[in-house]
């Protein structure tokens, strides 16, 4: 581990400062709870995008990020240089994954052969530093949404020549994918949707973008890159509608073409919230379709309505995301936490950008330490077992029974009174429930 990054590698300080900034409070990765290691539940992963390449703009400015590499000026000795520091910070960092598009870690050629030759000085860097460190890729995937020959989407193109280069490009991707040892494939499809639907042929290019997904796990299994493959779902932005709207229409859409066998799904929490969901919500539709398979971690601002990528530190948030990944068993078969999440532009330093990543893991390890003492109460599953427990005698068990029609529940139903229908319900003290949540926060998080 070298100097790059004027910072040490990140220590476990605990509680007794609360201020110190450049320490884990929560966070001990060989720290057991709820039967494993903090880092086993939780496989932290570094987005490159945002870490080593975002310079911090907004709508309205200029970059303000300072990084130790900023001196360097030539893009192939930059994209070369960045590997050596991205590695070390996430030594220094003690995180175990990273995630990358294609063209995060190298620059774009005139043509695809110059492109596929960049990115493979760099990938042949990746290698060597991955079998000095043993950091893993959590996923890769590509950049098939910020040229501007993708500005009416990709796979989902009305130009045939950018399918075909998309195509190819996916290819090589792959190939990458399997070199690294990629334990998921992702697909953001962030101009896959429409501006307007006067123009736009949706059942078409749905089609095209389907067969593009099968293309590519057919070629996956075809060189042995045994990946999990993941659709990220987004509701809009850039596009007015994404074809991969958020977690149940992205399901349908994969059921719909055969697709739901190969596939399961990376959600964000930015992104629901966008959608008009939790980020608890997301999950759940994921897992109870038997289809969750990774997270990135970031979350949005109420005030807000676009897709701001702030690292993730509500507290409220991380319990419930951890809740239902305690409930699952873990983040998918293969997956992890991908910070999907950037700095504030006001937050600029090198030193920033660990700060930044710390709040994020504690904020996520200390949602971990919640969660599970809720699971071993059983609070919420006693909650929902109460709550449904009348399906469980008498006609709530005539609801399973598939000799039951609709005459079975009015013949039972006729004639009773509303005075009756009114005492069978009961009050679900939900303003009780979520200051118990509260308070399961507080406490948990003061006996560690």
């Amino acid at each position: 581990m070298g100097d790059l990054w004027n910072v040490e590698k990140i220590p476990f300080v605990g509680n007794e400062d609360v201020t110190q900034d450049l320490g884990f409070h929560y966070y001990q990765p060989d720290k057991v709870v709820a039967g494993k290691k903090m880092s086993e539940w939780l496989r932290f992963a570094v987005a490159y995008w945002h870490s080593f390449d975002a310079r911090l703009v907004d709508p309205f400015g200029s970059g303000t990020a300072i990084r130790p590499y900023d001196h360097i000026t030539d893009p192939m000795d930059l994209a070369l240089a960045k590997v050596e520091y991205a590695f070390e910070f996430y030594q220094k960092l003690g995180v175990e994954y990273f995630c990358f598009h294609d063209r995060d870690v190298a620059p774009e050629g005139d043509t695809l052969r110059e492109s596929n030759a960049n990115l493979d000085k760099v990938v042949d860097r990746i290698e060597e530093y991955q079998k000095d460190t043993g950091i893993k890729l959590l996923w890769n995937t590509c950049n098939l949404f910020n040229n501007p020959r993708f500005l009416a989407g990709a796979a989902s193109s009305p130009f045939a020549e950018i399918f075909s280069y998309s195509a190819a490009q996916l290819k090589h991707s792959l190939e990458v994918g399997k070199r690294l040892g990629a334990e998921n494939y992702v697909f953001w499809g962030g101009r896959e949707g429409y501006e307007n639907l006067w123009n736009t042929d949706m059942k078409k290019e749905q089609e095209h973008l389907a067969r593009f997904f099968r293309m590519g796990k057919d070629y996956a299994n075809e060189i042995g890159f045994d990946a999990q493959f993941l659709i990220e779902p987004k509701p809009k932005e850039p596009t007015t509608h994404q074809y991969d709207f958020d977690a149940a229409t992205t399901i349908a859409f994969l059921q719909t073409y055969g697709l739901d066998k190969d596939f399961k799904l990376n959600l964000e929490g930015n992104h629901a919230n966008l959608a008009g969901h939790t980020f608890q919500h997301e999950i759940r539709v994921a897992r109870d379709a038997g289809m969750l398979g990774s997270i990135d971690a970031n979350q949005g601002d109420k005030l807000i309505g676009w897709d701001v990528d702030q690292f993730p530190v509500d507290l409220y948030e991380t319990t419930s995301v951890m809740w239902e990944v305690l409930a699952e068993g873990s983040i998918g078969p293969r997956g992890g936490l991908n910070f999907d999440s950037k700095p504030r532009r006001t937050s600029f330093t090198e030193e920033d950008l660990f700060r930044a990543h710390i709040a994020g893991m504690d904020a996520f390890a200390a949602g971990l330490i919640v969660a599970a003492k809720m699971h071993e109460d059983k609070y919420i599953e006693n909650l929902v077992a109460d709550r449904y427990s009348s399906f469980g005698e008498g006609i709530g068990k005539e609801v399973g029974n598939e000799k039951a029609t609709l005459a079975t529940f009015e013949e039972h139903s006729l004639d009773i009174p509303q005075s009756e229908l009114i005492a069978a319900t009961r009050s679900d003290h939900m303003e009780t429930v979520k200051v118990t949540i509260n308070n399961y926060i507080v406490n948990a998080l003061a006996s560690k």
